[in-house]
């Protein structure tokens, strides 16, 4: 079998890995692998069942009875399945990512989706986002990332994302969300965020889109020959 090359993004939430991930994915022909919508899945489906992301007894009660999905359309878009029902659009809202965050600090959960994440990288060449990426799930990827900004940057991305899918945003709500949610993710105790003694890290926040494409192709092309 030919070797598989993974690249691991992590970083707080908002930083723009998903929309970079995706486009270096296109670019150098990888899958990828959002793994915030795995587990924005998750709190979708015990949100759908009435149970708080903090009831541990419930979600381990429940969690046996899920089933995610990672599949790919013919233009490579990653599509989440649950329980058979393609809910990739239900997860995108704001209450379901500050239930995500809440929800991926119970080891069950982390447990229940950690071999179903490296089947993906053994199989593919992969591009992979989220919180722990390189600290637990890939920690011998080929190439870490860690991807950042200010806060205040990433509520306006953030807010100006929202706003034009159609969505109510305010600025300094989702300002107050995303500094919540940094907190969440680096202070659970199972897989909190934080960067690889390995990693690379690449703040955006004076970038544009096409400036941290750049200047990740640089990175990646300093440690795997495409």
């Amino acid at each position: 079998m030919a070797k598989t090359y993974a690249i691991a993004i992590d970083g707080p939430a908002g930083a723009g890995k998903s929309t970079i991930a995706k486009r270096l994915a296109k670019e150098l022909g990888f899958q990828y692998v959002d793994t915030g919508a795995i587990y924005r899945t998750v709190a979708y489906f015990l949100d759908l069942l009435g149970i708080s992301p903090k009831d541990v007894d419930g979600v381990e009660r429940y969690i046996d009875e899920l089933n995610v999905e990672i599949r790919y359309d013919e233009d490579g878009a990653q599509h989440m399945i649950m329980n058979g029902m393609d809910v990739s659009k239900d997860i995108r809202t704001q209450d379901i990512s500050q239930k995500a965050s809440l929800v991926s600090a119970h080891a069950v959960v982390r447990e229940a989706l950690l071999d179903m994440q490296r089947n993906v990288a053994k199989n593919y060449n992969v591009i992979m986002d989220g919180r722990d990426i390189g600290t637990v799930v890939l920690p011998k990827a080929d190439v870490k990332i860690f991807l950042t900004a200010s806060a205040e940057v990433r509520a306006k991305r953030r807010t100006d994302e929202l706003i034009a899918k159609g969505q109510t945003a305010v600025f300094e709500t989702v300002l107050k969300e995303i500094e919540q949610r940094d907190y969440q993710d680096t202070h659970r105790p199972i897989a909190p965020l934080k960067m690889a003694k390995d990693s690379v890290k690449l703040d955006t926040s004076e970038l544009d889109i096409d400036g941290v494409v750049a200047a990740m192709r640089k990175i990646i092309a300093e440690k795997i020959e495409l």
